[in-house]
């Protein structure tokens, strides 16, 4: 894989994004600051490494991922947010910060839609709503029957208070008008091992984590939330088949920087972060899992974000969630 050349240069200037401060400047000229608001171990950090190590060797410099969790991903938001707009501090945008959690705590030190910058748009991926293999219920129709019939009774898992895990369950109680219980756990790993315990009746999960259970034989998938089948579980009917067409949701996380930044710079970082996702194993990895390769303008990362964040704040408000 080649760095970012000359003739690179030349194209951008030709199409009207002539750069000359970072030609001076030789951007970059150090290593670049990644910070991902998440755990090591996540997804958000295996993708921010496996995309960060592609563009750095485009950029011909490192970029240094560096793991700031806490606050269902505030503080490593606020950190990116609070950077100086230099092109040497960047992150990893995730749904939560960015479209739900303005809605879900009551003081953010940062606007998710005014001091962080879109820039590319990494992925999207649906969630598998997953019962144990032994469970009575076959399908949603079963789960909405039973609910039903026995209000507040069924639960379901999530991975904590706020994340999609959550957010799609409550989406569903509403759409259905079932009343469910929420358990909330650490982590879903931590969920889907209770599941798997029989203490909880069901769970919507992370497609990149439900598959290898599923795979196994453990688990059982109910319906998907895309609006289309995955190519992982073709057989497997949407939400949206079901009869539930309000209940699709797609996690999604991308590439972003604090205000200030150049719309010269967003660009190339935008096209530099392209160029990363069509790399071979890149793209592998995020099909492999269940997810959608992102890419596009920053403008259109920037138009999901905003199409998100009422969306979500509605479910916040009509599930009246509130922060542990």
């Amino acid at each position: 894989m080649n760095r970012i050349t000359r003739r690179d240069w030349l194209q951008w200037s030709a199409a009207g994004l002539a750069l000359p401060a970072f030609a001076q400047d030789k951007y970059p000229s150090k290593p670049i600051n990644w910070i991902c608001p998440y755990a090591a171990g996540g997804n958000a950090d295996t993708r921010s490494r496996q995309v960060a190590k592609v563009m750095g060797t485009l950029l011909g410099q490192p970029i240094i991922v560096d793991n700031k969790a806490g606050a269902g991903g505030n503080i490593g938001t606020e950190m990116i947010a609070r950077a100086k707009p230099d092109g040497y501090t960047l992150g990893m945008g995730n749904i939560a910060p960015l479209a739900v959690n303005h809605a879900l705590f009551k003081k953010l030190n940062f606007d998710p839609l005014n001091d962080i910058v879109p820039i590319a748009l990494i992925e999207r991926g649906p969630l598998a709503l997953m019962v144990r293999i032994d469970s009575p219920f076959k399908s949603v129709k079963d789960v909405v029957a039973a609910a039903k019939a026995a209000p507040g009774k069924l639960s379901y898992a999530s991975g904590g208070i706020g994340g999609t895990h959550h957010l799609s369950g409550a989406l569903f109680e509403h759409a259905a008008g079932i009343d469910m219980i929420h358990a909330p756990y650490k982590s879903g790993a931590a969920g889907a091992t209770d599941l798997m315990g029989g203490q909880v009746n069901l769970m919507f999960e992370q497609m990149y984590s439900a598959m290898p259970s599923i795979r196994g034989g453990k688990f059982r998938a109910l319906a998907v939330t895309s609006k289309t089948r995955s190519p992982l579980l073709p057989d497997v009917p949407t939400m949206v088949e079901q009869g539930y067409p309000a209940v699709e949701v797609l996690n999604w996380q991308g590439l972003v920087g604090p205000k200030g930044l150049s719309p010269e710079m967003i660009r190339m970082l935008n096209s530099v972060c392209n160029k990363a996702l069509q790399d071979p194993e890149v793209k592998e990895k995020i099909i492999s899992q269940g997810n959608e390769v992102g890419g596009g303008t920053p403008e259109q990362f920037a138009a999901l974000i905003r199409a998100e964040s009422p969306r979500w704040a509605k479910v916040v408000r009509d599930a009246r969630i509130e922060p542990e």
